[in-house]
């Protein structure tokens, strides 16, 4: 028996994981809305199922994830056992984190997930447990601006986000905090600090100035007598905005060697330990400053978050459109957040897409900032699909007078979950779900064989591929000898196929370039088949057999011919 040790955040049902299914997803075009050429994407579905759906194609290309998922307040479990709702919401958020991970770009990717104080610490403990201690960003507080006038004997009005970031570390944001005043010098082109500095941890130390300085005016005559500090060994003649004659400073420095730096460097910027770009002065008092450039994507982000309007106030925007909705972020909290850790053509994704705040803030930026941000949105309940989403990015793409909505553009396009592929007949067999036709059937198998769908025009046998040389055919027709013979000739030596197929004659065949698989065998046991719900279960055991028994006599499942 092992008496290693380790620690870690352990529940009920922690190291059942369910086998997903990796589903294709189907457009609706009648409910798709603008841009006909959008790549944002709508989907409605169960999150963890659609999140699988998604990571094929989108493996390590997501930027920013933002998440509000449900705070484990007890009204979504009021039918279990006390103490079991939070085995039970940690094994829902752990089961979306691991694939939401798999998502996010190594190009400092950022998670942000909003959560109270029911479950954050549980929160940050799966997190660092998922992701390591190492990736945490920080923990962000919203307060919220609520009624604060209550007989509450602790008024709580503000909520959390925690911030993770796949590489640990983030871009600089690129916002600034909207309670700084204008007159902030943080909005200066560029800062501008004395680096005198005396005191006993900097003893006077002397830096000779040599002609050709940079002054910050252009013509003058600066008597060292009238200088206290530094203390200059000669008068500093400056003509054409430069030091004419050198002179010896000496005083406590702040920024010595930088100083001797950029002296070195023919008065050239240099960099400061932030890597700033630092050049120094003379100004027309004889101080010595350092000037500090801002760069222009250079923001201040500041932990907590206030001033971005209040639910009150989105649920009355809402209600202008026609929809109903409890306790929807403000819009512009979403959008600051993703301007801050995002690009102008970065992907953002929300898998707990309640209101659509996500699209909505993806659409605002973009209208505001004139770049070409994406998103991907997924929803479960359908209900909230139609009667709020929808609605709300159509009020938001071609505007709303009542709701004071400016027309914004875009579009996006509205998926579904394509059904299980596999489905039990009437003897209890796992066969191939009658709903797929020929296209979803090879789209699907793509995905299970991790091959990219992307059909010929010119080849039918041509489905996908995984590499440059490396092909697949679907078909549900057996395949005798001579069209596996046929098949091969055209293929060629220099590539292979793998042919998934109901069954096929092979005696006396010789193609080394064919790969043949039956289906549904190949696959039947990759996954769990017909589990449409993983909202919140128990991962404990199975609800439904997995496959045991299969459609077709032959049990050879691959043949390499």
């Amino acid at each position: 028996m092992s008496t290693k040790q380790k620690l870690e955040l352990n529940w009920i049902g922690k190291h059942k994981r369910p086998r997903l299914e990796p589903r294709i997803l189907l457009e609706d075009k009648a409910l798709s809305y603008g841009d006909d050429d959008s790549e944002n994407l709508l989907i409605h579905g169960d999150n963890l199922l659609a999140l699988k759906a998604l990571e094929h194609d989108y493996s390590g290309k997501i930027k920013c994830v933002y998440i509000d998922p449900p705070y484990n307040t007890g009204t979504a479990f009021e039918s279990y056992d006390d103490g079991l709702e939070h085995s039970m919401w940690l094994s829902m958020m752990r089961d979306r984190l691991e694939i939401i991970w798999r998502l996010l770009s190594s190009n400092n990717g950022v998670l942000l997930i909003s959560i109270n104080d029911d479950e954050l610490h549980y929160l940050k403990v799966l997190c660092d447990d998922v992701f390591g201690r190492d990736k945490f960003i920080a923990n962000l507080i919203w307060n919220y601006e609520g009624n604060t006038d209550n007989q509450a004997k602790i008024i709580n009005y503000h909520e959390y986000i925690l911030v993770y970031s796949k590489t640990g570390r983030i871009d600089d944001p690129s916002v600034f905090d909207p309670n700084l005043p204008e007159s902030s010098k943080l909005f200066n082109a560029e800062i501008r600090n004395t680096i005198v500095k005396n005191g006993p941890k900097n003893p006077p130390k002397s830096v000779l100035l040599p002609a050709g300085f940079p002054c910050s005016f252009q013509e003058g005559h600066i008597y060292k007598s009238d200088v206290q500090y530094p203390s200059y060994d000669n008068d500093l003649v400056i003509g054409n905005g430069k030091l004419k004659n050198p002179v010896t400073a000496t005083t406590g420095w702040s920024s010595k060697s930088i100083l001797e730096a950029f002296i070195n460097n023919n008065f050239e910027a240099v960099l400061d330990s932030k890597k700033q770009e630092t050049i120094f002065e003379i100004t027309k008092t004889g101080a010595i400053e350092a000037v500090k450039r801002r760069e222009q994507r250079k923001g201040h982000f500041v932990s907590v978050l206030r001033g971005f309007g209040t639910t009150n106030q989105m649920r009355l925007m809402l209600s202008k459109i026609g929809i109903k909705f409890t306790y929807p972020k403000p819009v512009n909290l979403i959008s600051y957040l993703i301007e801050a850790f995002t690009g102008e053509n970065d992907i953002i994704l929300d898998s707990f897409a309640g209101s659509g705040t996500t699209g909505h803030a993806v659409l605002q930026l973009n209208k505001n900032k004139s770049t070409n941000r994406k998103f991907i949105l997924i929803e479960l309940k359908k209900e909230t699909v139609d009667s709020v989403i929808i609605p709300r990015l159509q009020a938001v793409i071609k505007g709303h007078k009542a709701a004071a909505i400016e027309p914004h553009g875009g579009g996006f396009r509205y998926f579904h979950l394509a059904p299980s592929l596999l489905k039990k007949d009437n003897w209890g067999n796992w066969v191939i779900n009658k709903e797929y036709n020929a296209e979803m059937l090879a789209e699907a198998m793509c995905k299970h064989m991790n091959f990219t769908y992307a059909p010929s025009q010119t080849q039918y046998w041509n489905h996908g591929y995984s590499t440059e040389t490396d092909y697949i055919y679907v078909t549900t027709g057996s395949l005798a000898y001579e069209q596996l013979k046929v098949i091969s000739e055209e293929v060629g030596t220099e590539r292979t196929l793998l042919i998934c197929c109901k069954a096929f004659m092979t005696e006396g065949a010789d193609f080394p370039n064919l790969t043949l698989v039956k289906i549904p065998r190949a696959i039947l046991n990759k996954c769990e088949w017909d589990q449409d719900d993983y909202s919140f279960t128990l991962n404990v055991l199975s609800t439904t057999e997995q496959p045991d028994d299969i459609d077709d006599e032959d049990t050879e499942g691959e043949e390499q011919l």
